[in-house]
């Protein structure tokens, strides 16, 4: 609500001052209002269609909100017994099936989650991608490497860092299925593609957003004060018609929240899956 009110919220008036909202995922989990903020979206989606745009996070899947606090959110607020069928926990995660994992803006922009990973070199290969989705964790086949590499990967930890490098905070036991890609992917992989930048999310940076490779990637993190620990701020970023990306801040405020962390130790996920959710560089959890 801070946000909106800070930036505007959708409307049909025409207003040339009114956003178009592109949402980057993780929607639930980690805070204790996953329910108001996804239910929040939906229904601005549904009555502003063309005005409000949600992607899917890492967090946007069963497996991993059960386990990061959305699942006791339903239990503990709504009385319920997440696994049955009929759940709002289900529910909502049947929606988050359907969630596309991309978007471009313009044919300049590319927008996802996580990042290009090892396996994406051609935006074809997200469209080619059928929905719904079930995101699998032990991956078998390429296209469930290129849904993870989307979801979970990271840039390196500088510029100077190329290529493809191991995500040992990520993937702890080590199977290389999470991976961080260096400023030369992420440069080839937007020649390659005719665009100009990439924006991603997917990691809690302490200014709200972080540029990586010479400024044509940026990581955007709006939760402020993330898990009431990290005392980050939050931002958001309004691309203008010269495709100019300028940073809006957004700072906690005062007045902690209650989180809905399972676990004392927050980076690593009980098994499935078999990875922690962190980068490194200034970035904290997601």
């Amino acid at each position: 609500m801070r946000f909106f009110d800070l930036w505007g919220i959708p409307n049909d008036s025409g207003d040339i001052e009114s956003y178009d909202y592109l949402f980057l995922g993780d929607y639930v989990d980690r805070g204790a209002h996953s329910l108001e903020t996804v239910c929040l979206l939906m229904a601005l989606k549904v009555k502003f269609p063309d005005k409000i745009h949600l992607l899917r996070g890492n967090h946007e899947d069963k497996w991993i909100n059960n386990a990061f606090g959305f699942a006791e959110e339903c239990s503990s607020r709504l009385g319920e017994e997440p696994a049955d069928a009929d759940s709002v926990f289900n529910k909502i995660n049947d929606l988050f099936d359907w969630l596309p994992l991309a978007a471009v803006i313009d044919d300049k922009i590319v927008c996802l989650h996580g990042g290009i990973g090892s396996t994406l070199l051609s935006l074809d290969q997200i469209e080619q991608i059928q929905r719904p989705l079930e995101v699998v964790h032990e991956v078998s086949t390429p296209e469930q490497q290129l849904v993870v590499d989307i979801l979970w990967s990271d840039p390196t930890d500088s510029d100077q860092d190329l290529g493809i490098q191991p995500n040992f905070i990520r993937d702890p036991n080590g199977t290389g299925n999470i991976v961080k890609f260096g400023p030369d992917r992420v440069k080839n992989f937007l020649d390659t593609n005719k665009c100009k930048y990439i924006l991603r999310a997917h990691e809690c940076v302490m200014d709200g957003f972080e540029r990586f490779a010479g400024g044509q990637l940026f990581t955007i993190f709006s939760a402020t004060d993330y898990c009431g620990r990290h005392k980050n701020a939050g931002a958001m970023l309004q691309i203008t018609k010269q495709y100019e990306l300028v940073p809006k801040m957004i700072y906690p405020l005062n007045n902690p929240e209650q989180n809905w962390l399972l676990d004392k130790d927050d980076r690593r996920p009980p098994t499935p899956p078999k990875w922690a959710p962190q980068g490194q560089r200034k970035a904290s959890y997601d």
